[in-house]
């Protein structure tokens, strides 16, 4: 599993570029027509066209599969405007990390997975919980990072990441089947993509405790040195290469051969290919 993450990872890396550049400007473009449109005409056709509904979609309206993100809706003209914009600066920050494959590739794999759940066992497909994943992955990725709430008062990502995260659990248990399990369906490409690293929402000291509590003890592998091949042009006093690892954390040195139970990424805002361990890939200072 560790070893197909990571050619997941860079394999989007490596075509960081393809797929639909700035996706969340579109999605937050269609929903403001849509809102516009039913308010100004007092007319919810065009709403009505684009929402989820298992039963017009196996009479042939397919396109409601994926336009219902477009649908999202709140009374309060403030309170949308403002949702709107923080969903898209979040979508545009977190694409301007992972590059627009990868993140094209979260949005769509969340809304295939309410396709299915619904198609399945029946429900309404919902924009809330797909937009809160966007606000987990830049909550786990700048855990320290501020909102305002109620415009006045500062609270860190990782505060509002935890509730939203309890409010979950409390679907999860206030609900009968399967209406309970639709918030974990709608938040699954937040766990698929994020995997152990949903842990970096938690403060630092509780992560490494949590952390080593569900880790396994893992056996050192036997350290074996590598064959040197001698150049005409070396120098003497070169120093040889005493481990075989693949991966090196830019920042504290661990290698997947000395700490195999880490997670090793590359961050593409590094100028080179500069690799991390997963308790620094979200914090260090970005080489120029």
């Amino acid at each position: 599993m560790k070893d197909l993450r990571r050619r997941f990872n860079r394999f989007c890396f490596q075509y960081r570029d393809k797929g639909i550049p700035n996706l969340m400007l579109y999605i937050t473009l269609g929903c403001v027509l849509v809102y516009l449109m039913t308010q100004f005409t007092q007319n919810p056709l065009l709403y009505s066209l684009l929402v989820f509904d298992r039963t017009a979609i196996l009479s042939g309206q397919i396109w409601r599969l994926i336009t219902y993100p477009f649908t999202f809706y709140h009374s309060n003209l403030l309170l949308m405007a403002v949702a709107l914009f923080c969903y898209y600066s979040l979508g545009r920050a977190i694409e301007s990390i992972w590059g627009t494959l990868r993140f094209n590739l979260f949005y769509l794999c969340g809304i295939l997975m309410m396709d299915i759940w619904c198609m399945i066992f029946g429900g309404r497909a919902d924009v809330t919980y797909l937009n809160l994943s966007l606000f987990l992955s830049y909550a786990t990725m700048f855990p320290d990072a501020r909102f305002l709430l109620f415009f006045i008062i500062p609270i860190k990502a990782w505060i509002f990441a935890i509730f939203n995260l309890l409010m979950v659990v409390y679907n999860l248990i206030a609900y009968p089947f399967p209406y309970n399990f639709f918030s974990i369906i709608s938040l699954a490409n937040y766990f698929l993509f994020f995997g152990k690293d949903v842990l970096n929402v938690i403060p630092g000291s509780w992560r490494i405790k949590i952390r080593r509590l569900f880790t396994k003890n893992h056996t050192p592998r036997k350290q074996e040195r590598s064959t040197v091949i001698p150049f005409s042009g070396a120098s003497a006093s070169a120093p040889k290469p005493t481990q075989n690892y693949t991966h090196r954390c830019t920042v504290c040195g661990r290698t997947d051969v000395s700490n195999p139970e880490l997670e090793f990424r590359y961050c593409s805002r590094c100028n080179g290919y500069y690799c991390y361990c997963e308790d620094h890939i979200n914090n260090h200072s970005h080489i120029e």
